[in-house]
């Protein structure tokens, strides 16, 4: 069923105006934007070719690092060309679809998180049982279900909002088609379009944020029955995943678990989460992690000596 509305197409107003500014942001995304595929995608080969990194750990993250690159890939070109061109206008079915693929991703991190978070318990609260717990088929279920539940996020939030009327204006305050901004333009009632907006975005975030704050204090205070050496490994690994959890959930908390109205912060907020977060979370695993670092080195050096033969 088509949606009812006078509007086909929308015009992006963008992070900025000011042509001199447009070109710097179009220099500085390119390079966010290369940098986050580049990493995640290091992380995902290093991941699938390394003998080295086939615990459930590995897998989660490279799945993570595979839906960051798309989820990257989903909004930064179309505002990289934005910013170079200066054509700001973005179809109505581009809009839902941009709107789609980026809450499924989106979605999808959430529970990949909590799933990732899971592993970590697992680990570290009943090593003995970790690989029968954690077989490769539950990994698998595990993952499944990040990507299901993701789905269905989605289509909820495409669902409350397609088919309501769009009669103009159909300028969007933002650089990317997302929920409150959309929901100003709708030309009917959207108070309990807006409560189901905020059920189904910021309370999934709110309560997914809660369960691994418990879940990492339960493991934290485990940790505390481990050797000197084995303390320090799972602080390590945790303290990546803390760390990934705190800047993807409190920017999406405050954007979505809130009244259906829009800030002038909410564009600086969006950045951070949709174009540096992705970027970021390369460096703070492999960084923070002495096995992915040295996966990355044997790979490179068998990379090179096969191909100088």
């Amino acid at each position: 069923m088509e949606p009812r509305n006078n509007v086909t197409y929308f015009v992006l107003l963008g992070l900025t105006q000011n042509p001199k500014e447009q070109k710097v942001l179009f220099v500085l995304f390119l390079l966010f934007y290369v940098l986050t595929v580049v990493g995640n995608m290091l992380i995902v080969v290093t991941v699938t070719f390394s003998k080295t990194l086939g615990s459930p750990m590995y897998f989660f993250l490279a799945s993570l690092s595979f839906m960051d690159a798309i989820y990257s890939s989903v909004i930064s070109p179309k505002l990289i060309s934005d910013l170079f061109f200066g054509e700001n206008t973005i179809s109505f079915k581009f809009c839902t679809t941009q709107l789609f693929t980026e809450h499924f991703f989106g979605g999808s991190e959430v529970f990949l998180l909590l799933m990732m978070a899971y592993d970590r318990y697992v680990a570290i609260c009943k090593p003995l049982h970790y690989l029968v717990i954690m077989r490769q088929w539950v990994c698998v279920v595990l993952l499944v279900v990040s990507w299901v539940g993701g789905f269905l996020h989605s289509v909820i939030q495409l669902s409350t909002i397609y088919g309501l009327p769009f009669c103009g204006p159909n300028v969007i305050d933002h650089f990317i088609c997302d929920m409150y901004p959309l929901l100003k333009l709708i030309c009917t009632d959207t108070y309990v379009i807006g409560l189901l907006v905020v059920a189904n975005g910021g309370l999934i975030c709110t309560v997914v944020f809660l369960l691994l704050l418990i879940s990492y204090g339960v493991i934290l205070h485990a940790v505390k029955k481990l050797s000197q050496e084995g303390r320090q490994k799972a602080l390590q690994t945790c303290g990546s995943h803390i760390t990934v959890v705190f800047f993807f959930f409190v920017p999406c908390i405050f954007m979505y678990a809130r009244p259906t109205k829009t800030f002038p912060i909410d564009k600086s907020l969006s950045v951070f989460y949709t174009v540096i977060t992705p970027m970021l979370n390369p460096l703070i695993y492999t960084l923070r992690n002495s096995e992915m670092t040295n996966a990355m080195k044997k790979l490179w050096r068998r990379n090179v000596i096969s191909c100088g033969k």
